[in-house]
């Protein structure tokens, strides 16, 4: 059994810092690619950034510059580092880590999801 536990949600006023993270734990033998995605009322999850083990990363467009994902593997955690927040950051954001089990299954998983809400 593997979870991913999320922290660091909030209320912020517009042009203020956030700092989420996100922990997998259980039967993990390695993980790969861990990301932030969003989604806010009405409209589809999207990717926020991603990162691969050996940290690369991608952003989407709309956080570029204003967001910062790094992770910790020796912890198995991922950060979203969000700066110069806007209203339109508002949203449920959703950390997922595509790892291997224990017993040697790729698997994907999803954590529980907090929120962010930024006030203008």
């Amino acid at each position: 059994q593997v979870q991913l536990v999320e922290s660091g949600g909030g209320l912020v006023q517009a042009g203020g810092s956030l700092r989420l993270s996100c922990t997998a734990s259980g039967s993990i033998f390695t993980v790969n690619d861990m990301g932030w995605y969003r989604q806010a009322p009405g409209k589809q999850r999207e990717l926020v950034a991603s990162i691969t083990a050996g940290r690369s990363t991608n952003y989407a467009d709309s956080v570029k510059g204003r967001f910062t994902i790094s992770r910790d593997n020796a912890k198995n955690t991922v950060y979203l580092q969000m700066n110069s927040l806007k209203p339109e950051d508002t949203a449920v954001y959703y950390c997922n880590a595509r790892l291997v089990t224990e017993d040697l299954y790729n698997k994907n998983y999803w954590g529980q999801g907090t929120q962010v809400t930024v006030s203008s």
